[in-house]
């Protein structure tokens, strides 16, 4: 593998039914002595091992992780192109869509047109306070800051990021695709940002 000059990189590993966080860290060869070595002294003096039942959790979590990924990416495209045509929307933002401006990157590195189980959108007047109402009045979608479980969530992002440093427009809204049925979260969104400001 070639690692195209990072020295080190840290990558999410199974979450196990979004009841287990774990990470690994990896380094190059070139430097990878050094590193290894700082890194197995935090291990030893932090603990940053996992237990017996935390490994277990992430095999747990492996078993299904084909089925649920298919569905969570499956349902993901299907409320990309729901939410692209919502008259309430300014845009939608998913790499599946094919006006997506990495949509011919993501499908060339991306097998089986498996986009991902997250995507974002703005409303229509660009206004935290119709992002916020439009995420308060879903009763299928949860509102909570977290990604990749059984359970569709969705965050307000501009209101989880640090105070000064705005990143997210403030009517953006981002959602991790869960497990349930595509048609109740499309039923859930469209009465949401339909009713949003009434």
């Amino acid at each position: 593998m070639k690692i195209w000059g990072a020295r080190l990189w840290l990558q999410s590993t199974l979450r196990g039914h979004l009841r287990l966080l774990r990470s690994r860290s990896c380094s190059s060869s070139r430097h990878g002595t050094w590193l290894a070595s700082n890194l197995r002294c935090v291990q030893a003096s932090l603990g940053a091992v996992p237990s017996p039942f935390e490994c277990w959790m992430a095999l747990r979590g492996m078993r299904t992780l084909d089925v649920r990924l298919r569905k969570q990416c499956a349902s993901a495209q299907t409320l990309a192109d729901f939410l692209e045509g919502h008259p309430s929307v300014a845009a939608t933002h998913y790499p599946g869509l094919a006006l997506h401006p990495q949509h011919a990157v993501a499908r060339a590195q991306m097998s089986d047109e498996m986009y991902g189980g997250m995507l974002s959108f703005e409303v229509k007047d660009g206004t935290a306070e119709t992002a916020m109402a439009v995420a308060a009045r879903l009763r299928v979608i949860h509102r909570a800051t977290s990604l990749g479980g059984t359970e569709t969530l969705i965050e307000h992002r501009a209101s989880a990021e640090p105070k000064g440093y705005p990143v997210s427009p403030p009517g953006l809204l981002r959602i991790s695709v869960g497990l349930e049925d595509v048609n109740d979260l499309i039923e859930d969104l469209d009465i949401a940002l339909t009713n949003a400001n009434s």
